[in-house]
C-alpha cells in the first residue's frame, strides 16, 4: 500500500450490538454522534504477548520480503517492476504495524510510569501521616510524663497530721461528713486549717515585735543610763593605774606561767620558750598555757634521797600484793607508757588573711576557729605526742561525707610527708616494747596522743632515722625547734583552713551543687548541663574494689591515710561515675580522679582513650584549676571540669541517624574539630574567653 493509499484509509468505525456503526449512532437531539479512533483504547484490549508475538512475526515477514527484493534485482529485475512494488507496498504495511507497536509500546510504559508514580505518592502520604502520628504520640507521652512528674506547691508545705487536724479544727473548716471519703476536699481542708493558723501566728508575731519594741525602748534607757557611768569608771581606772604598775599586776599571769614552768621537762620547756617567741615575733594569733598537776610535777624533781622512804614503802606493798603475771604486764606497760603531770597547750587562731568570695569562707576564717593542740611527754619512751581538737565559731553540720575532715585522730596526718604518727621514732622504744609485750604503739595512740616527727623537732627532738637520706646531723635542741617552727605553724594553720574549706564544699557537694567562685567563672562555659547527682565517702576497701581503680592501687597512689569518696554525675541516660582520692595534705597534693562511663555499655580508662582524657584534664592540670592561692577551690574546680568534660563527650559522641525524633544529647559545646588521630580524641580544653573546645 502506498502512502497516498494510507492517507485516503477511511478511520475505524466500531459498529454497535445492532449491527450499526456507532460512529454513526444518532443523539437524541438528531445529531450524528461520530467516535474516532483512539489507540488508547484499543490499548486496552490487547495482549502485550500477542503485540510481541506479532512484532517477532512482522520483523521475520520484513526480513524475507528485504531478502526476496535484493535477489529479484541480483536477478536483473528493475525498480519499477511488478514483483518488487509488491514486495515494497507489503513492507511499508509491515512497517506502519512495527511503529503502531512501538507507540502501544511507549503508551504501556507511560502507563506503567503513572501508576507507579499514583502508588508512590500513596505510600509516601501514608508514611507522612504516620511520621505525624508518631510525633504526636511522642509529644503526648512527654505531656504525660510532665504531668505525672508535676509537683505542686503545697506538697512543700508541712502540714500537721490528720488525726491532728480533725481534733483542733473547728467543723466548719474540718467538715468530716466530707473530707473522711474525699482525700482531695481532704487535702483543700487541711490547707484552709494552714492557712488560718498562719494567719493567727502572723497576728502573734505583730503583737510579739510590738512587745519587742517596747522592751528595746526600755533596753535603751537603762543603756543611756549605764553609759553614763562609764566615764567616771574610766577615771577610776585611769587612776588606778600607777598602782597597777607598782604592784605589776597586768604581769601576774604571766609569772605564774613561767613559774610553773620551771617543772615542764625540756622538751615541753623548749616547745614553750619557742612558741612564745615566734608569737611574740610572727604570729599573735598563737597562745601557750600549761596545764597539770604542778604538785605532781614538783614530786617527779625531788632528789633520789627525798622519795626513798616512799619507793621502799610501795615496794613492801608491792610485794604484800603478790600480783600476778597479768597484772605485772599491765602494771609495766602503765608504767612504760607513763606521761609527764604537765602538758603544754598550744592555741592557733586562723587568721583573717585574704578574704575570699568562694562560698562565704571569710565566716570560716574569723578568729573563733581555733586549733588546740595538746602536747604530752612520755618519760620512759623520751619521745612527745600530741592532740588535737577544733573549736569553731558555728557549728559546723549537715555534711556527712565530711565527717572525717576534722576528725582528731587524723586531722594532722601527713602534715609532712610519709608522717602518718602511728609508731614512735625513738628506735630505742621498740625494745623496750618487747620486755612489756607491746606489739606496736598505734593502739595507744587514742589514749597516749600521736608521736609524729614534727612533734619531736619542735621539742628539740631527734633520733636518726632508718632511711640513709633522712639522716642529718644533730642539732641543738633550741635550733633545732626555731627551724621548724615557722613552717610547722604555717602548715597547722593552713591544714585547719584547707579543712573547713572542704568542709563547706561537702555540705554543698551534697546537695547536688558544685560551687565555683567568681574568681574561677572564666575556666568554664555558662552552660554546664551534666550536674553531680551523688557525692559520698567510701572507705579504703570499697575503693580497691572498684574495677577501674586498679591501675591507682598498683601506682601505691592510694594509702591508708587517704580519704576516699564517690561522685556520681548524669546527664540523662549517661551515668558518670567518678572515685577520688583526697590526700590529707590537700590542697599541696592534688586530688586523684578515676573514671568509670555507664552509658551503652561500661567504659573505664582501659578501654576508652577518651575517658583517659579526662582523667588527664582533672588530675594533670593543677595550674589551670587551683584557683586563687593557697586553691582550696581545687577539688570543685576539679569536679566542675569533670561535668564539663561529660558534656563534651556525650555532644560530639556520633549518634544513630536513622532514629527519628530529637537528639538525646544536642551540641551546644562549640568545637573546632569533634575528633583527632587514630584514638579519636575529643576536644576538652576549653579556650576562654573565645568559648570554643580544642584538642591539647
Amino acid at each position: 500500500m502506498s502512502a497516498e493509499a494510507a492517507k485516503k484509509r477511511k478511520p475505524k468505525v466500531i459498529r454497535s450490538e445492532g449491527g450499526t456503526p456507532e460512529g454513526k449512532r444518532g443523539r437524541a437531539d438528531g445529531e450524528p454522534d461520530v467516535r474516532l479512533y483512539n489507540e488508547e483504547v484499543e490499548l486496552e484490549g490487547r495482549d502485550p504477548t500477542q503485540d510481541y508475538d506479532l512484532y517477532k512475526c512482522t520483523c521475520e515477514s520484513l526480513a524475507r520480503l528485504m531478502a526476496e527484493i535484493h535477489e529479484l534485482k541480483v536477478a536483473g529485475a528493475k525498480d519499477g517492476c511488478v514483483e518488487i512494488e509488491e514486495r515494497r507496498m507489503q513492507g511499508c504495511i509491515h512497517f506502519m504495524t512495527l511503529k503502531k507497536l512501538n507507540r502501544l509500546a511507549h503508551m504501556r510504559l507511560k502507563r506503567g510510569r503513572d501508576q507507579t508514580h499514583e502508588a508512590k505518592q500513596r505510600v509516601d502520604a501514608l508514611h507522612l501521616q504516620l511520621q505525624n502520628l508518631l510525633y504526636e504520640v511522642m509529644h503526648l507521652q512527654k505531656e504525660i510524663s510532665k504531668c505525672l512528674e508535676f509537683k505542686s506547691k503545697h506538697e512543700e508545705i508541712e502540714l500537721v497530721s490528720v488525726d491532728e487536724f480533725f481534733k483542733e479544727a473547728p467543723p466548719e473548716i474540718s467538715r468530716p461528713h466530707l473530707t473522711k471519703e474525699d482525700p482531695h476536699q481532704l487535702t483543700l481542708a487541711r490547707l484552709d486549717w494552714e492557712l488560718e493558723q498562719r494567719k493567727r501566728l502572723a497576728e502573734k508575731y505583730k503583737d510579739s515585735l510590738a512587745s519587742k519594741e517596747k522592751i528595746l525602748k526600755n533596753i535603751e534607757v537603762k543603756k543611756e543610763y549605764l553609759s553614763s557611768l562609764q566615764p567616771g569608771l574610766n577615771a577610776i581606772m585611769q587612776a588606778s593605774l600607777p598602782v597597777q604598775e607598782y604592784l605589776s599586776m597586768p604581769f601576774e599571769q604571766v609569772q605564774k606561767q613561767n613559774e610553773v614552768a620551771r617543772h615542764l621537762p625540756p622538751p615541753l620547756y623548749v616547745l614553750l620558750v619557742q612558741a612564745n617567741a615566734y608569737s611574740q615575733a610572727c604570729d599573735k594569733n598563737i597562745s601557750v598555757s600549761v596545764s597539770g598537776d604542778v604538785d605532781e610535777a614538783k614530786a617527779l624533781s625531788k632528789p633520789p634521797e627525798d622519795s626513798q622512804v616512799d619507793v621502799a614503802h610501795a615496794v613492801r606493798f608491792q610485794k604484800r600484793r603478790r600480783p600476778t603475771l597479768g597484772v605485772q604486764l599491765d602494771d609495766k606497760r602503765r608504767e612504760m607508757l607513763k606521761r609527764h603531770p604537765l602538758s603544754l597547750c598550744v592555741d592557733l587562731k586562723c587568721k583573717g588573711g585574704r578574704q575570699s568570695s568562694f562560698m562565704h569562707l571569710a565566716s570560716y576564717f574569723l578568729y573563733g576557729n581555733v586549733l588546740h593542740l595538746h602536747f604530752y611527754y612520755l618519760m620512759n619512751l623520751n619521745i612527745m605526742t600530741v592532740k588535737a581538737k577544733v573549736s569553731t565559731a558555728t557549728d559546723l553540720v549537715g555534711a556527712v561525707s565530711a565527717g572525717e575532715l576534722l576528725n582528731p585522730d587524723t586531722l594532722l596526718s601527713c602534715l609532712y610527708a610519709d608522717d602518718q604518727g602511728m609508731e614512735t621514732p625513738n628506735p630505742a622504744n621498740r625494745y623496750q616494747f618487747d620486755k612489756v609485750g607491746i606489739t606496736t604503739f598505734g593502739d595507744y595512740v587514742g589514749e597516749m596522743g600521736h608521736p609524729y616527727i614534727w612533734v619531736q623537732n619542735l621539742g628539740g627532738l631527734q633520733f636518726p632515722s632508718d632511711r640513709p637520706e633522712q639522716h642529718t646531723e644533730s642539732f641543738l635542741w633550741k635550733s633545732l625547734s626555731a627551724s621548724h617552727m615557722e613552717s610547722t605553724m604555717k602548715l597547722l594553720q593552713g591544714r585547719l583552713q584547707s579543712r573547713l574549706a572542704l568542709h563547706k564544699q561537702f555540705s554543698s557537694l551534697e546537695h547536688s551543687i558544685v560551687p565555683v567562685s567568681s574568681e574561677c567563672q572564666h575556666l568554664f562555659p555558662a552552660k554546664v548541663v551534666s550536674r553531680l547527682t551523688r557525692w559520698t565517702t567510701i572507705t579504703h576497701q570499697e575503693y580497691m574494689d572498684l574495677p577501674y581503680t586498679q591501675h591507682v592501687t598498683r601506682a601505691g597512689l592510694a594509702q591508708d591515710t587517704d580519704l576516699y569518696f564517690l561522685a556520681v554525675v548524669e546527664r540523662g541516660t549517661a551515668c558518670l561515675q567518678a572515685a577520688v582520692v583526697l590526700n590529707p595534705r590537700y590542697p599541696e597534693v592534688t586530688p586523684l580522679f578515676a573514671l568509670s562511663l555507664n552509658w551503652k555499655g561500661e567504659r573505664s580508662g582501659r578501654t576508652d582513650d577518651n575517658l583517659r582524657a579526662m582523667e588527664s584534664e582533672v588530675n594533670v592540670f593543677r595550674a589551670e584549676l587551683q584557683g586563687p592561692r593557697p586553691g582550696y577551690q581545687l577539688l570543685t574546680n576539679q569536679l566542675q571540669r569533670l561535668c564539663l568534660c561529660l558534656d563534651v563527650y556525650l555532644e560530639t559522641e556520633r549518634q544513630d541517624d536513622s532514629v527519628e525524633g530529637p537528639r538525646e544529647f544536642p551540641r551546644e559545646k562549640m568545637c573546632l574539630r569533634t575528633v583527632r588521630g587514630p584514638n579519636r580524641l575529643k576536644p576538652f580544653k576549653y579556650n576562654h574567653p573565645q568559648g570554643f573546645f580544642s584538642h591539647r
